[in-house]
């Protein structure tokens, strides 16, 4: 089984506090930056990051649907870290300066995959569909924050 990474980034014209209180607010602005890929969204504990636990369907694919029941964490400030109780899923948000009045948001998401040829056409075109997903919740992140 190897680790399959997934990264995508931003750069976003609005100062990194108000971004990253975007990103971590479960209970108001995270619902709405979800694309059509995300749904049956809950909040079930919590809602503003850590200790938040949330709940979503991401279909990937149209054969790939992953139900996912995440624990939020914040292990370093500009940081949130989605664990998944579910699978091996685990996605990083770090926001950081990026000059004056911007912020840059990455997102990581690593995933054990599949072993055998199977394996090596999730680690070769999983990352690339992920990817294209979070790049629409930053686009709508954007949209959000740089009103």
């Amino acid at each position: 089984m190897a680790q399959v990474e997934a990264t995508t980034e931003r750069i976003i014209a609005a100062d990194p506090e108000t971004v990253f209180r975007a990103v971590s607010d479960y209970s108001g602005t995270r619902a709405k930056l979800l694309p059509e890929h995300f749904s049956e969204y809950e909040v079930r504990e919590g809602g503003a990051g850590e200790g938040t636990l949330v709940h979503w369907r991401l279909q990937a694919t149209s054969k790939r649907v992953r139900d996912c029941l995440l624990e939020v964490s914040e292990p370093t400030a500009g940081q949130l870290t989605e664990k998944d109780r579910n699978s091996s899923m685990v996605t990083t948000w770090t926001v950081t300066p990026a000059g004056e009045g911007k912020a840059k948001v990455v997102i990581t998401t690593v995933w054990n995959g599949a072993g055998g040829i199977g394996g090596f056409f999730e680690k070769t075109f999983a990352p690339k569909g992920l990817g294209r997903i979070y790049d629409e919740v930053l686009a709508k992140l954007a949209t959000e924050v740089e009103k």
